[in-house]
């Protein structure tokens, strides 16, 4: 049984340490003076970097197979996923914002060592899982738009390491700028894409209509569960959480509750640019593929060769690739940060910035690597789509005690989350929780 200290913090086995990302925690200045527009843009940010996770190339073959096999249907689990996400990212937010930890390390904190240590060995898996879908992304955007072989382009994804060091010097600003530039030119190439496909809008609006038939069907909810898998990722809580706090936002409870404020409708706003991207891949996949009879597609390449016949515009792969490296691009950067925040929040290791970055880039990079080799070209397709089914069970591990934590007046004080966002968040947990055990039973009898 762990010791605990003398005067431990309320509410907590242990007292808070250093934060995570301390190099970026509470870098950028939010002045009282300032009016409240311009409060609300300094708290522009965060989410996007949050959002870049619920587009990410695993995503994006989930939503391929999905579009292409049954049509619109599953645009609803995308809104269903989004509103999930859009709760458990405010969540993440009220956490760091009142109690000034990272999902992370209030795990640490909250719990004994080795229920500490499974939580963090857990994370690290899902941020495995999540890079084996980013590098295999970037690396097959980088093979479609400029012919680089898979193996190299894999390794050309490590170099996302020096990037978020050179810009991190720079300001977290930067890091910021970078991830929504690439998002806006990832909305466009798809705005034109389905300007090029006029997809029937009446099956679209169809689509957002909840059916049983993702339920009782198991290819179906296999799909669904990827793409949930895939919107709502564990390792975004923990990133949310951690970077909210690069705001210097004052320690009152008048301020604070003004950067919940300004922090949750920064990740809402970003969290819906997020679902009009996700949406236009399915409904890319559904008018392109599904509509003209090739009900099969799932492989990233294969997708990418058939725009141009099926839509008769050369343009059209080049911007799908386009949009796929930037995806792949923002991906990569999200997920170092995410596992720096899990590797120091839980373990509580402090080294120079260059050394956690690249030691939490290996963890993850190592295996994808391997993975992506052993596979290749053809088996990218099946392994991405597993990655998110791995995501989705996985989710509850991280949902369950942020919701517990931020439903604990002790830990959270006057920020202690209202009663029907308890309520609604639980519900949200617990149909995760389901929707996985019969995930599992179904798939385990075949």
């Amino acid at each position: 049984m762990d010791a605990k200290p003398a005067n431990p913090a309320k509410g907590w086995r242990r007292i808070r340490g250093e934060p995570s990302l301390a190099d970026v925690h509470r870098s950028i200045p939010v002045r009282c003076t300032d009016s409240s527009w311009r409060k609300a843009a300094i708290f522009v940010g965060p989410g996007y970097l949050v959002a870049v996770g619920y587009m990410d190339p695993g995503n994006w073959a989930t939503s391929l197979a999905g579009g292409s096999k049954f049509g619109y249907s599953l645009l609803v689990v995308a809104l269903i996923s989004n509103i999930m996400a859009i709760v458990l990212q405010a969540l993440s937010a009220r956490l760091a914002i009142a109690t000034g930890r990272d999902l992370a390390q209030a795990c640490r904190d909250a719990y004994p060592k080795h229920m500490a240590l499974f939580l963090w060995f857990l994370a690290e898996l899902a941020i495995i899982a999540t890079d084996i879908a980013e590098v295999i992304g970037t690396a097959i955007g980088l093979s479609l738009i400029a012919g680089v072989p898979l193996e190299i382009g894999i390794f050309i994804t490590a170099l996302d390491v020096f990037l978020i060091l050179h810009l991190q010097n720079l300001g977290f600003r930067w890091i910021e700028a970078l991830i929504i530039t690439l998002l806006i030119i990832t909305a466009i190439c798809f705005g034109i894409q389905i300007a090029i496909a006029n997809p029937d809008w009446s099956a679209v609006m169809k689509g957002f209509v909840p059916t049983t038939q993702i339920v009782t069907n198991p290819e179906m909810l296999f799909l669904a569960l990827s793409i949930l898998g895939a919107t709502v990722m564990p390792h975004n809580l923990y990133l949310h959480s951690g970077i909210v706090q690069t705001r210097a936002y004052g320690s009152g409870l008048a301020e604070k509750r003004e950067a919940l404020k300004f922090a949750t409708i920064d990740s809402t706003a970003a969290l819906m640019f997020a679902l009009l991207v996700n949406a236009a891949i399915l409904i890319l996949a559904a008018a392109t593929f599904n509509q003209r009879g090739r009900l099969d597609v799932t492989e990233l390449g294969e997708a990418h060769q058939l725009l141009a016949p099926l839509l008769g515009l050369s343009v059209a792969p080049t911007l799908f690739g386009v949009a796929l490296l930037c995806c792949g691009i923002n991906s990569t950067v999200t997920a170092t940060l995410a596992g720096q925040i899990v590797m120091e929040g839980f373990l509580n290791i402090r080294l120079r910035p260059w050394v956690r970055r690249l030691i939490t880039r290996a963890i993850a990079i190592i295996p994808a690597a391997i993975v992506a080799i052993y596979y290749g070209d053809s088996g990218t397709a099946r392994l991405l789509i597993l990655t998110q089914v791995f995501l989705s069970l996985q989710l509850s591990f991280a949902v369950f005690p942020l919701v517990i934590f931020t439903a604990q007046k002790a830990k959270m004080g006057a920020l202690v989350a209202p009663a029907w966002l308890v309520a609604f968040a639980g519900l949200i947990a617990v149909t995760i929780a389901v929707f996985n055990v019969k995930l599992l039973f179904d798939f385990t009898s075949l």
